[in-house]
């Protein structure tokens, strides 16, 4: 499935064009194409490297998944892999989508799959007319907006899931703790999924704001800008939160390591006064004579020990707050 759109002199001029009419579409001047590929075949790809003259091995990246966020420059082009993250509302998982595009001075060409919806690019493009007249890297900033933009929703369901997270920590109970350490994991490989898709695409952007991308003119380089800062805000934000569940982790530990402890305080104040009336009674038991042997004033004496120490150590352990 391909999309086109074309423009000439910054308005919108042909759409749902064939690919083939792309070659002489951009010999046109002030005219610039947007080509959309959805799972392309390698002879349809074939086809871009032979009119747009776009070099062998962005095709060749082009054709395998799984590429790490970059952009590539090339004599004639530039070779852009992007993540666009989002979130599940039902299952509250991430899903991310691997987005590439060649860049050339007068062409787009955007590559992704099935599961792939850039609808938010057009908007954003139809949004933006009015800076349409600066052609290619126009719809390269769209595209890199939107991707930004969905990250920065991330982000924030995030943080508020981390707080939420902070203000259960407190609560008791084994199965509070079990929850707090999945969901503490559960947010720490989301956490890792945007520091290892989205967060480098900071280093693209800044390489085409420190002009090693020829094609963006000082007029559309400030959105490159907004674009940077954005990222920049994603990253030190990631790692904020990545700090914070580490530390809610910790915390949660710690919480247990003390619970534990006050329950081994009590189990040995309650063994220490266990320990005195089975002492008592062991003395008594002796096979020797002693006063009050096989008598009742024995037997009187030997509870009233184990009650008068029993209740002075139970007195005495919960003034120290052991019981």
């Amino acid at each position: 499935m391909v999309m086109t759109r074309a423009w000439r002199n910054g308005a919108a001029a042909e759409r749902d064009f064939p690919v083939e009419r792309v070659s002489d579409l951009v010999a046109e001047p002030d005219t610039f194409v947007w080509v959309d590929h959805t799972d392309p075949r390698p002879d349809e790809l074939a086809d871009v490297e032979e009119e747009l003259g776009v070099h062998a091995l962005a095709v060749e990246d082009a054709l395998e998944r799984g590429q790490r966020p970059k952009l590539d420059r090339y004599r004639e082009s530039l070779f852009l892999v992007v993540y666009d993250v989002t979130g599940r509302t039902d299952t509250g998982e991430l899903v991310s989508h691997e987005v590439k595009a060649f860049v050339t001075k007068r062409a787009l060409i955007t590559i992704h799959g099935a599961d792939v919806d850039l609808s938010d690019v057009e908007h954003r493009l139809d949004a933006s007319a009015d800076i349409a007249d600066h052609g290619v890297p126009w719809l390269m900033w769209a595209l890199l907006d939107t991707v930004v933009d969905h990250a920065s929703d991330v982000v924030e369901d995030l943080d508020q899931a981390v707080s939420a997270l902070e203000d259960d920590l407190f609560e008791h109970g084994s199965s509070s703790e079990r929850q707090i350490q999945r969901r503490s994991f559960v947010l720490r490989k989301q956490l890792g999924v945007l520091r290892r898709l989205v967060v480098p695409t900071r280093d693209s952007v800044t390489s085409v704001l420190h002009g090693d991308a020829e094609l963006v003119v000082d007029g559309i380089r400030p959105y490159f800008r907004d674009v940077q800062d954005h990222l920049v805000t994603i990253a030190d934000s990631v790692e904020q939160l990545r700090d914070a569940v580490g530390s809610v982790l910790d915390t949660n530990l710690g919480i247990a390591s003390n619970h534990q402890n006050v329950v081994m305080k009590k189990v040995t104040g309650w063994a220490a006064i266990i320990a005195i009336p089975t002492a008592i009674t062991g003395f008594f038991g002796q096979n020797v004579k002693f006063p009050g042997m096989s008598q009742w004033s024995g037997l009187f004496l030997s509870l009233g020990l184990i009650v008068a120490t029993s209740l002075v150590l139970y007195r005495v352990f919960r003034s120290k707050d052991w019981l």
